[in-house]
């Protein structure tokens, strides 16, 4: 049987030598079952994540003016805010307001590879409008990194791999993600809520591992079982729902699932859902020939037997809408050349003002997959199935 409902895992218990090994048992099997779980007793207060809430919900009632001082068209690090429905996903518009934000660096070098502009200064709302916003996340991300690199060892331990195993992965520095995302409820869409309630389209996470702070009493998300059913993950006080990412799953030779999820947006009436997700980092410069012929090593045979039963006992095959995005093959050899490609096909506006090479790349690709679409159509054979995108939202 695939499952019905997302598992709630108690962070507390793993620090407990009594409790640790009940902790990875269960562990395992959100990882391999399901993909998906709640995470409690983090290790941050429910004082600061109310503060969280406070200030990220309070980004979006600045004027509009200082909102587009920091845009996300503004700089090629695709950080600051992106209007209501700017960003595109399985093909459809994504009718949410966001802002991105990530772990600061300094602008890079003159002559640093390309994907490099990603490592970035972020564009912050003015002190003067948005007094306490800047520390508030700053120190949330900080924390957040600490949590999900902690976290991360627990799901090597609990696959039967050493706890270092995907250390080599993270930067000294590590820049990891956060969004503060508003969905507006459809009523408030006018022409483009008749087009559908999209708030994000079905899709993957890309790295390893992603946190999402739901920040309002809306449903919304939803997560694909293997029988293609969506279900509910509703929002539980306390805690974080964590995501595995399809670098895991490729990372674990497929023991560790990375699982399709979506948002709808608030029906007519209901008002915004506010989400608050937070994007574990990877290194950029991990090559993909490393992903596939180096990893984090074997991961035990019993172990892959396990998922293989679990595999079997839902029909021997997984129903997914979305495939892998990061390959090798492709133009890309590494994570942050994969990524940066994957940022200018959500932001094609960015791409136009700061890679327009790429993004002519992009719409060629696309426009031969779109040939051959065709072509294998008319001829009678099966269609092409169009190669779905990882994208960071909840």
């Amino acid at each position: 049987m695939s499952f019905t409902s997302i598992p709630v895992l108690d962070l507390s218990l793993a620090k407990d030598p009594a409790t640790k090994l009940a902790f990875l048992a269960d562990l395992r099997h959100a990882l391999m079952e399901v993909g998906f779980l709640y995470l409690q007793n983090v290790g941050i207060s429910q004082e600061v994540f109310d503060q969280v809430i406070r200030e990220g919900k309070g980004f979006f009632d600045i004027p509009k003016e200082e909102k587009l001082k920091i845009e996300m068209k503004n700089a090629p690090s695709f950080l600051g805010y992106s209007r209501l429905s700017a960003e595109i996903t399985a093909g459809a518009i994504d009718h949410r307001e966001q802002i991105d934000l990530s772990t600061e660096h300094p602008v890079p070098e003159p002559g640093a590879p390309l994907h490099y502009n990603l490592l970035a200064p972020n564009q912050w709302p003015p002190p003067n409008v948005l007094p306490s916003f800047r520390q508030v996340f700053t120190d949330y991300m900080k924390k957040m990194g600490e949590i999900s690199v902690y976290f991360t060892s627990l799901i090597a331990e609990a696959i039967e791999l050493p706890a270092n195993a995907f250390d080599k992965y993270f930067d000294k520095d590590q820049q990891h993600k956060l969004k503060i995302v508003k969905y507006p409820d459809v009523g408030t869409l006018g022409k483009e809520g008749k087009e559908g309630n999209q708030g994000v389209g079905p899709h993957k996470d890309s790295m390893l591992s992603s946190y999402l702070l739901q920040a309002s009493h809306h449903r919304g998300l939803q997560v694909q079982n293997m029988f293609g059913q969506w279900i509910d993950c509703p929002p539980i006080p306390g805690t974080l729902v964590v995501a595995i990412g399809q670098g895991l799953e490729a990372l674990t030779q497929g023991v560790c699932v990375s699982t399709t999820h979506r948002v709808l947006s608030p029906a007519a009436g209901e008002g915004a859902r506010f989400s608050i997700p937070f994007f574990q980092g990877v290194r950029g410069d991990t090559t993909f020939d490393d992903l596939e012929k180096v990893g984090v090593g074997q991961v035990p045979e019993h172990v892959k037997e396990q998922r293989r039963r679990v595999l079997k006992a839902s029909g021997g095959q997984r129903l997914d809408d979305v495939e892998f995005t990061f390959r090798s093959g492709g133009v890309a050899t590494t994570l942050g050349e994969a990524t940066l490609r994957n940022r200018v096909k959500s932001h094609p506006d960015v791409g136009e003002r700061w890679y327009p090479e790429i993004l002519r790349s992009l719409r060629e690709e696309q426009s031969r997959a779109a040939a051959g679409s065709r072509n294998s159509t008319v001829g009678g054979g099966a269609a092409m199935v169009p190669e779905g995108k990882t994208v960071e939202a909840h």
